[in-house]
């Protein structure tokens, strides 16, 4: 039972992490489509192409996670 518990509580923190990082990525995305300065603008990508990043790590924690299942 304890077991179960445990990859629970991983499963919905990876989740969560998913969730996070998309929510992250979409809000990076929304400021880049407002008219910023070329420094903002090349700041935002950046940011932008480390919450991709982000997104497919947590994804695939939570893809291994749920395998061990």
């Amino acid at each position: 039972m304890m077991m179960m518990d445990i990859f629970s509580f991983e499963l919905a923190n990876a989740r969560l992490r998913v969730k996070r990082a998309e929510r992250s990525l979409k809000r990076a995305n929304e400021l880049l489509l407002n008219d910023g300065c070329v420094a903002v603008n090349l700041a935002l990508c950046d940011r932008i192409r480390s919450e991709q990043k982000r997104v497919i790590e947590a994804r695939e924690r939570m893809t291994k996670i749920d395998r061990k299942n």
